[in-house]
């Protein structure tokens, strides 16, 4: 409560500034303790607060789901289209990529650094670092649809596969959360199966690290790859350049507790993320593309891991935003 002994102005016996406008503002409108319903309010935020932070990372899997109701709803406005446009997702994924490129820009000012990078035709092999949620990822799907009007397919997880809805195909009809997988060109591989869509004149995007980096990385950007050289071998099979990828301040958006033990000990065990994320916060998020690093026969599956480990371009031997040695330079 107010001290009425206390006045606004400077001395001994002057308020703190903040409840010195509690005051002036229970005069002007002539509300009796204001100051009891601001510290109710305070009390409100400290408590929700938490909550707040535990639903906005499934808010964007809420986002995903009402992307499949767009779809179906898109699939039976146009099913008599269906049989003679061999085009009928082109408008769905063009409003989709729309929607999430605006998400990405009101709620994260969202950029990307290096777009001429990506070709305007042709193959390329994008890698990217793994975050909490890879929402970067789902912007940067929009933003070459939109800019450049191309797709990009996706190597996902296995367990994305197993996620209910997924599997919902009878008679060559798509239902479910496997129409997002396949408007969106989600695939689980193989291999060869990577190599023939980038043989195809595609574009390609693989996270290396996969649910185990979402999971284990943490605020220091350690990259976890292991041995994995597979990206690499596609890339030499399809003679194709490797796109470095990474999105700054993706982990101050979101987080995830994977790395605690029990919780590394559970996707170890079943091969599916249980750990909580937490997050969403409304930080900025800018994507960098290292220059491609070009098909070089010569090369090895390993010596070229390396390489997309570093971001490195062979040919100039500069170092672009990507990988632990390189996050402090992004940040500063």
């Amino acid at each position: 409560m107010i001290d009425k002994n206390q006045t606004c102005g400077t001395g001994q016996d002057s308020m703190p500034s903040m409840t010195c406008l509690i005051h002036v503002l229970e005069e002007w409108f002539g509300v009796e303790q204001l100051e009891d319903y601001w510290n109710f309010a305070n009390y409100l935020l400290w408590v929700f607060t938490p909550l707040i932070l535990l639903i906005l990372p499934y808010f964007t899997i809420f986002l995903l789901y009402l992307t499949i109701i767009f779809l179906h709803i898109y699939k039976r406005k146009n099913v008599l289209k269906e049989a003679y446009s061999h085009n009928l997702w082109d408008g769905a994924r063009k409003t989709v990529a729309t929607l999430w490129d605006g998400h990405a820009a009101v709620w994260h000012g969202y950029e990307v650094h290096g777009m001429e990078k990506i070709p305007e035709e042709g193959p390329a092999l994008i890698i990217f670092y793994h975050g909490a949620i890879p929402i970067d990822f789902y912007y940067f799907m929009a933003k070459i649809f939109i800019h450049k009007g191309r797709t990009c397919r996706v190597v996902a997880d296995h367990f994305v596969f197993k996620i209910p809805g997924s599997h919902q195909k009878q008679a060559k009809k798509v239902y479910g959360f496997s129409l997002l997988l396949d408007v969106f060109c989600a695939i689980h591989g193989p291999r060869e199966k990577c190599v023939e869509i980038l043989r195809s004149g595609h574009l390609l995007a693989i996270s290396p690290g996969g649910v185990r980096e979402a999971l284990i990385s943490d605020e220091t950007y350690n990259i976890v790859w292991g041995n994995r050289k597979g990206f690499a071998q596609v890339a030499i099979d399809a003679k194709v350049p490797i796109i470095p990828m990474f999105t700054q301040n993706i982990r101050e958006g979101f987080r995830s507790l994977g790395g605690t033990r029990l919780f590394r000990w559970l996707y170890e065990k079943f091969r599916y993320p249980f750990a909580p994320m937490y997050g969403g916060f409304p930080v900025k998020l800018r994507t960098y593309l290292g220059d491609p690093i070009p098909y070089d026969p010569k090369i090895t599956a390993e010596e070229l891991a390396e390489k997309g480990s570093r971001g490195e371009n062979g040919a100039h031997s500069q170092s672009y935003p990507w990988g632990s040695h390189a996050i402090e330079d992004i940040r500063h």
